[in-house]
């Protein structure tokens, strides 16, 4: 086990003195000994102290990644968030478009049904025309061929030869119909 309150500098083992006993250890070599361990006590105190300068390196680095992870991960849940609200939004405005196109195809295809509708009218009425118009023609005709089978069939001076007067009469009453 290691006494905490005992630390042991360069220092202290410089300035150690041993008590002299008769038979003892050859102070040179003491002293040698005393230098190395000194010397390994300064050599590990270097190491040691760049060690932690080194640690609380690491440990600054590691909260600096810490942080940027934790932006990161802020970011990220934040793009997500975004996303959806984009996604959201984009489903909003598509289903807009689509009732207004469903809309705008109601109206047209409403007024396409109209114009058909009033076409449909517009040719009944012509179609009706055109029969009264051939109706009137036919009676027309009908009236001009008896005038002329009449005129065929009346005796006069010159029965195969119409006078001027009775042509004019004849061209007049077709102007009048």
């Amino acid at each position: 086990m290691i006494d905490e309150t005992f630390h042991l500098t360069p220092l202290d083992v410089r300035r150690y003195e041993f008590g002299k006993a008769l038979r003892g250890y050859d102070p040179e070599r003491v002293n040698q000994f005393r230098d190395q361990v000194a010397e390994e006590l300064e050599r590990l105190s270097r190491i040691n102290q760049e060690l932690e300068a080194r640690a609380r390196g690491f440990h600054e680095q590691l909260k600096a990644f810490r942080d940027r992870d934790k932006a990161i991960n802020d970011a990220l849940v934040t793009a997500q968030q975004l996303r959806g609200d984009i996604r959201e939004q984009a489903d909003k405005e598509a289903q807009l478009i689509l009732r207004e196109a469903r809309a705008e195809a109601d109206r047209i295809v409403d007024g396409a049904r109209s114009e058909i509708r009033r076409m449909e009218d517009q040719l009944a009425s012509l179609e009706r025309s055109r029969r009264a118009f051939l109706s009137h023609l036919r009676l027309m005709v009908e009236r001009q061929l008896s005038e002329v089978v009449a005129a065929e069939q009346a005796p006069g001076p010159d029965a195969g030869l119409r006078d001027s007067a009775s042509d004019a009469a004849w061209v007049a009453s077709l102007l009048k119909e």
